[in-house]
């Protein structure tokens, strides 16, 4: 992974040039869910992936069936309905996961209109996550690269200020129903 750099300095009239040895074929995934509910606190639910087969044709990304487990395990903690906002990754709307969606009455689903990730709080949060613990570090080892990755989830899981940040970034407002009068 090419490390992202927030500062860095060289001499006056000199480019800086930053040298990363090679590239690693290793691929990390991670899914994420910002969630909201008025009156809690904000949660990030995420979930790292390790794919180690994908350079003798294994998947590169998420099945369907991982992002059906976050769902299930977001359900168990939240204690609740899910309306889920998901951007249009292939598989957000591959078959099985919709009849997976379609037969959970605790989940309903809409899909973000294509080409518009500034409407997805979770991009935020992976900007904050690169501009943080990312940033001016050149990784020893993937071992490395996921244990820094886990550390500044964690950061950002502590801190629902951020999370409703990411929220408040995207112009979008949480509503709530209005209340019928007696």
């Amino acid at each position: 992974m090419t490390p992202p750099t927030s500062r860095t300095w060289a001499r006056r009239g000199t480019t800086p040039v930053i040298r990363v040895r090679g590239r690693s074929q290793r691929r990390f995934s991670i899914a994420a869910l910002c969630c909201y509910k008025p009156g809690e606190r904000s949660r990030l639910i995420y979930r790292p992936r390790r794919h180690t087969d994908h350079k003798s044709g294994g998947r590169k990304s998420f099945a369907w069936t991982e992002y059906r487990d976050l769902l299930i395990a977001a359900h168990q903690q939240l204690d609740g309905p899910i309306i889920l906002v998901w951007d249009n990754l292939n598989v957000h709307k591959d078959r099985r996961m919709r009849a997976f969606i379609d037969a959970q009455d605790w989940i309903t689903a809409y899909h973000l209109p294509p080409y518009a990730p500034d409407l997805n709080p979770v991009e935020g949060i992976w900007s904050i996550l690169r501009r943080t613990s990312q940033a001016n570090i050149a990784f020893t080892d993937p071992d490395h690269l996921i244990r820094r990755l886990r550390h500044g989830l964690r950061q950002i899981q502590y801190r629902s200020d951020i999370i409703d940040g990411c929220l408040t970034g995207t112009g979008l407002t949480l509503t709530t129903p209005r209340l019928q009068g007696q």
